[in-house]
């Protein structure tokens, strides 16, 4: 009774919850953050505005959405449009907390660090893998080869896009995650601060 469809505007706050709710390595973050929108104003919602033709929703058999995939085609054009007209107004709500030692911030902090300083693909990584993605299942959403559906329909997308490759970001402590994307043909191109890059030829 699942079924994948493209995303549309509606969407959006089924994406911010569930972008919340899988935020803490694949589990429920709701407890961590004290702004709820945070998570999914830097995962969710720029893919959405941006980029709805490589957004795609996972619904159950009631009709409601538990799960996404997305993406994007071109990762350093993306990044430039998000300078220019994502992240300044964000910026205006909350302050940058540069001011604070790393391990001194709280979650919220850690994330409107993000917004201030939002991380850069390598250049490296984009010559072969220009697009990248984030797929979240909540746990209803999950086994029962969705997983697999959603990142296909992406993949298609892609392709018919141009797209050579793709690659995307995994925690080091999300196991589960790393399995899951080798089985599908995924494989490890670097390590930094507790993540994993990780690529597919398309």
């Amino acid at each position: 009774m699942f079924t994948i469809r493209p995303a549309t505007p509606d969407d959006r706050a089924a994406l911010y919850r569930i972008c919340l709710e899988t935020a803490d390595s694949g589990a429920d973050a709701t407890n961590l953050y004290r702004d709820p929108l945070l998570v999914g104003h830097i995962y969710a919602g720029p893919y959405l505005t941006f980029a709805p033709e490589f957004t795609f929703v996972l619904e159950d058999g009631g009709g409601e959405v538990c799960g996404y995939v997305l993406g994007v085609a071109d990762t350093a054009a993306f990044e430039e449009r998000l300078e220019r007209e994502w992240w300044p107004r964000l910026r205006e709500q909350d302050r940058d907390s540069a001011h604070l030692p790393a391990q001194e911030r709280t979650p919220d902090e850690r994330l409107t660090h993000l917004i201030h300083h939002p991380r850069r693909a390598d250049p490296a990584v984009l010559a072969a893998f220009p697009s990248h993605l984030h797929i979240d299942l909540l746990p209803r959403g999950q086994g029962g080869g969705h997983g697999r559906r959603m990142m296909n329909r992406l993949f298609t997308a892609l392709r018919e896009a141009g797209s050579p490759g793709v690659h995307l970001g995994v925690g080091t402590r999300n196991v589960r995650a790393q399995g899951f994307y080798r089985h599908l043909g995924f494989r490890e191109l670097a390590q930094t601060n507790g993540g994993i890059t990780m690529g597919l030829r398309l």
